[in-house]
Order: C-alpha cells, then structure tokens, then sequence
C-alpha cells in the first residue's frame, strides 16, 4: 500500500468493503478477532504522529498481530544509520510488515524495490497518505451513502499537503467531484492538470460542496512565508459557524487532524452537527485493519477474517 495513485477502482471498493466488516468487529463487546495473530508488524515512523500511529498499533493489536514500535528520535539513525539499515536490522528480526512514516517524499517506494516485507505508506512528505484517504472515503460513504457525485472541496494548504493528493485519487477514482481552495500561494503550480476545480474564494467553495475537507496550515513543511498571518488566514479561509449558517444547504465538515482550533476551524464548526471529524479518527482503525489484513493475505493466502 504505497499509495492511492496506482490502485484500481475496485481495489478501493475491496479495501472499503472488508473495513465495513471489522467496523462491526471494533462495535463488539469482545474487538479483537485472531486473524494476524501470525504476523508480526514494525511502525516506523521518522515522523512525529499521534492519531495515525495510534490508529495503526491498535488496529494491528485488533487483528491480535505482535506488534513492535519504532521511532527515530530514540534509535541509532541519530548515531548516523541509514535509513535502509535500519529497516533491515527490523527485519531480521522476522518482521513480516512494515508500516512507515517518512518526512522524505518516495521513502516507502524505495524501500519496497529493495526488502522482502509488505509496506504500508503512512505519510511520506508532501506526497501521499493512502489509508487517510481511504478512511476519509469511507467516512463520507457511512455519512451521505453514496461517493459517487458528491462533491468534495479540499480547504487550506493544499501544497503542503499529502492528505490532498491521496484524497484527489481517491475520491476521483471514486466518481466524486472535487475541488481546492486556498491562498494562490498554497495551491500548486498546474494542480488543475489533476482534473480538479480550483477557487480561491472559500464562501464560492463552500456553496458548491456537499463536504468540506478541511485542511490544516503546516508551518513545519514551509520553507517561506506563504501569507502575512495566522489571522490574516483565519479571516479570509478560516470557516466559522456564520459563514455556514450563510449557506441555503448542509454541508459535511471534515478533518484529518490535529485541529488548530480558531485558524481553519472555529470550535463551533468543529463541535457542531455538521462535523464527521471523531467518526473519522474511529473509522481509522476499521480501515487500516482492512488494509493489513488484505495486505497479511497475499502474505499467507489461508489467512481467514474470523
């Protein structure tokens, strides 16, 4: 799984499907079933992450893999390791998955031309972040039933984003409508070339969607200065309850986190009715289980969903 660019329409559908299954499984009073139980799976993030490596260490536990954790800030890349002897030092240790977070853009394809383990992408740079997309697909299926003409305004910094990318696949693949909003200065060069609309008015892009995915400014990727000011940002794209209450419709607020509450979304957009963003974070695992455990049965093919 290294991202959504290269997958086919029914492989979405496959993974969304298998998600609704352990979606019933993590509502159970007993949330554990034992199809990876043997399967052992490395998270190796180089990135700092909250919701998305939570998300995968219990989704793994849920499907009762063994499960080790990897960060760097507390391994010997600081003492000058490579990052390809690193991951194979993980695997001698009969690691047969690996789940990895890269601030550098490509990370998980260059690993998988060069170890023998299966990879899921979990956010490499600006690039892609497939299982956010894929949640955020599923989520606004459970939400509105249908992905298939709904129209999806991706909203903030889309250049710094790798949730944008990953979600523009998805959901086109999907049959949704999307559009991008932000400052001229956040929208990359030539994004319309991925067959999106582009607006730059946010009240224009949130009279046109049925969702809004709300995106959050990444100062930590930002190199230059993109607009004067967080204020200066929060007037012209940040939304707030008044400029929903403007619209003659309801429309469906998300986000993939962590919220800067009162930049790009006020807490009473982001409390309200019209945000699906808990259901998000819970959806997270039962998609992330799916993708493990489709990835476990290519692994081992009598691998069986119990």
């Amino acid at each position: 799984m290294l991202g959504i660019k290269n997958l086919q329409p029914t492989d979405i559908a496959l993974i969304l499907e298998t998600a609704d299954r352990f979606k019933e499984v993590i509502n159970r009073p007993i949330k554990k079933v034992p199809s990876l139980r043997d399967i052992t799976i490395a998270n190796v993030f180089f990135e700092n992450s909250t919701r998305t490596r939570l998300s995968f260490e219990l989704a793994e536990r849920r499907l009762s893999a063994d499960v080790l954790n990897f960060a760097a800030a507390q391994s010997s890349v600081k003492k000058g390791e490579t990052l390809l002897d690193t991951v194979n030092n993980i695997l001698a240790m009969k690691v047969d998955m690996i789940v990895i977070r890269h601030a550098s853009p490509g990370v998980p394809h260059f690993l998988s031309q060069r170890i023998n383990a299966a990879i899921v992408n979990a956010g490499d740079g600006t690039h892609e972040h497939p299982t956010q997309a894929l949640l955020d697909a599923y989520s606004i299926k459970e939400k509105l039933g249908r992905i298939q003409g709904v129209k999806v305004a991706i909203i903030g910094d889309i250049s710094h984003s790798r949730v944008a990318l990953s979600n523009i696949y998805a959901l086109q693949k999907l049959g949704a409508e999307v559009m991008v909003c932000g400052p001229k200065t956040l929208l990359p060069k030539h994004i319309d070339t991925l067959g999106v609309k582009v607006e730059t008015d946010v009240r224009k892009a949130l009279a046109w969607c049925d969702v809004a995915n709300v995106l959050r400014i990444q100062l930590e990727r930002q190199q230059g200065k993109y607009f004067p000011s967080l204020r200066e940002y929060t007037l012209y794209f940040g939304i707030n309850k008044a400029l929903l209450d403007e619209l003659d419709k309801e429309i469906v607020i998300m986000h993939p986190g962590p919220i800067n509450r009162g930049i790009e979304l006020s807490s009473d957009v982001a409390d309200s009715h019209h945000s699906i963003i808990l259901q998000q974070v819970e959806n997270g695992v039962a998609v992330r289980m799916a993708v493990l455990y489709l990835l476990a049965e290519k692994l081992n093919p009598l691998q069986k969903l119990s």
